[in-house]
């Protein structure tokens, strides 16, 4: 359950805007501690160039942008705002998000996006959880951010079973032209937007087809990159 409203969701100290759910000084905690890679975003020695990794085999995105690693207490926010059903989180987290995405902006120049992309969930999936995670974030960041925001832009086109017990190379597979564009993207700045980036094959498929349909570039905004 959340705290009370005006309580900080983590330490349950008063908020000066009970509608951010966390205060300033849970936000600063939740930041990344480690050096980790700006294209990425797994652990380097340095975190202002790409690491080794992406120097020999880059992804197919610019860069990745996250609040942290798949850890407590970011973690246990997230599970609550996807599997005990509290979409009222999504703003609170959005935010966090866009905190990093300031940041990382500052310190290596990125590109505002010029349309933010959901990562969509099988329309079962959708069903039964009565909304898509990516897409409760994408909302406020557009809104904040005054780019396109379109949540039909890019749709599941076949059902895949769930990624987080497979491996990375069956991850890969599962993911293969899983996807299909709606929307044009030709010259835009574009920022794949979800929950969770483990393997990162999901933002890659993505990725990938938004390259090939001319995007100028590509970023990946997400909440967790698991390290």
């Amino acid at each position: 359950m959340l705290t009370a409203p005006g309580l900080c969701w983590l330490c349950r100290m008063p908020l000066a805007l009970a509608r951010w759910g966390i205060c300033s000084v849970c936000t600063q905690a939740l930041k990344m501690r480690i050096n980790v890679c700006p294209q990425c975003g797994l652990p380097a020695t340095c975190g202002v160039f790409p690491c080794g990794r992406c120097l020999q085999k880059p992804p197919p995105w610019q860069a990745l942008v996250a609040v942290n690693d798949y850890l407590p207490p970011l973690s246990t926010l997230i599970h609550r705002l996807k599997f005990l059903r509290q979409p009222d989180m999504a703003g609170a987290l959005a935010r966090l998000l866009l905190i990093a995405a300031q940041n990382a902006r500052r310190q290596q120049g990125h590109t505002w996006p010029d349309r933010l992309i959901a990562v969509p969930l099988a329309t079962r999936r959708q069903w039964q959880r009565g909304f898509n995670q990516s897409d409760l974030l994408c909302r406020p960041l557009a809104r904040w951010l005054g780019c396109e925001y379109d949540p039909c832009a890019i749709k599941r086109i076949r059902a895949t079973p769930v990624q987080h017990h497979l491996r990375a190379r069956l991850r890969r597979q599962n993911v293969k032209n899983a996807f299909r564009l709606e929307l044009p993207v030709r010259g835009l700045h574009i920022a794949i937007v979800d929950d969770v980036v483990t393997t990162g094959s999901t933002a890659a498929e993505i990725a990938h087809l938004l390259l090939r349909s001319g995007a100028a570039t590509v970023q990946v905004w997400c909440l967790c990159r698991t390290l």
